[in-house]
């Protein structure tokens, strides 16, 4: 019998991989059940009615369906490594906030500037880069990560979406004078955990064994 939380998670989707990393980070295991969005399960229905993802089904009254609220419940479990104490609380929920609020805004009318034509793609992107990837190229040039010599909770947070927007114009980005943006960027990109959180997994049906996640390590 499962008695693992469900995580019900989409592998490209930001708020999910900002989920899938932090519960990587504190090694809290779930059973994973990937989604496809076109046709979501009843399973996933029954426990959210916005059937957004990522949803965290650890039981009766214990549905988590906010993807930041996912990471504050697996680092409060294990946080070995600090992340919710690092760095400056104040600017780095500020630049959470931002993340979410205005510069998700502009990144998706910058994704998708040909259904916005109120204006160019390239205002928006100047949008996006005002509201958060400055700040954020400011705050990066004084010290490796938002939580400072460490990684945060905030890193985890910002970086899917940071990511989503480099890939919109690559020669863009790579030719952008945001050096500390791109060591940053290229550092999570390139990291372990990364690469744990986007493993690729089949979409989900309720005939499958669960499948654990973050999957056990070799010893």
């Amino acid at each position: 019998m499962n008695t693992l939380p469900i995580l019900y998670s989409f592998r490209r989707c930001p708020y999910a991989i900002r989920a899938r990393l932090a519960l990587c980070q504190a090694g809290v295991p779930v059973e994973l059940r990937e989604v496809d969005l076109k046709r979501k399960p009843p399973a996933l229905l029954a426990v959210s009615s916005a059937a957004t993802v990522p949803v965290l089904d650890a039981g009766p009254g214990a549905v988590l369906v906010h993807s930041l609220d996912i990471m504050r419940w697996a680092l409060a479990q294990s946080d070995g490594d600090r992340w919710l104490a690092r760095g400056d609380a104040g600017l780095n929920q500020r630049l959470v906030d931002t993340n979410d609020g205005d510069f998700k805004h502009a990144l998706d009318r910058y994704k998708y500037a040909n259904r916005h034509p109120q204006r160019s793609q390239a205002a928006y992107r100047d949008e996006a880069v005002a509201c958060l990837i400055e700040p954020l190229e400011a705050a990066l040039a004084r010290a490796d990560y938002l939580g400072g010599s460490l990684p945060c909770w905030a890193d985890v947070a910002v970086f899917p979406f940071v990511r989503q927007f480099a890939g919109v114009d690559p020669a863009w980005w790579r030719e952008a004078p945001l050096p500390a943006m791109r060591r940053w960027l290229n550092g999570w990109q390139d990291s372990a955990l990364f690469a744990l959180c986007m493993h690729k997994y089949a979409v989900w049906t309720p005939s499958d064994e669960p499948t654990r996640f973050p999957p056990l390590r070799p010893t």
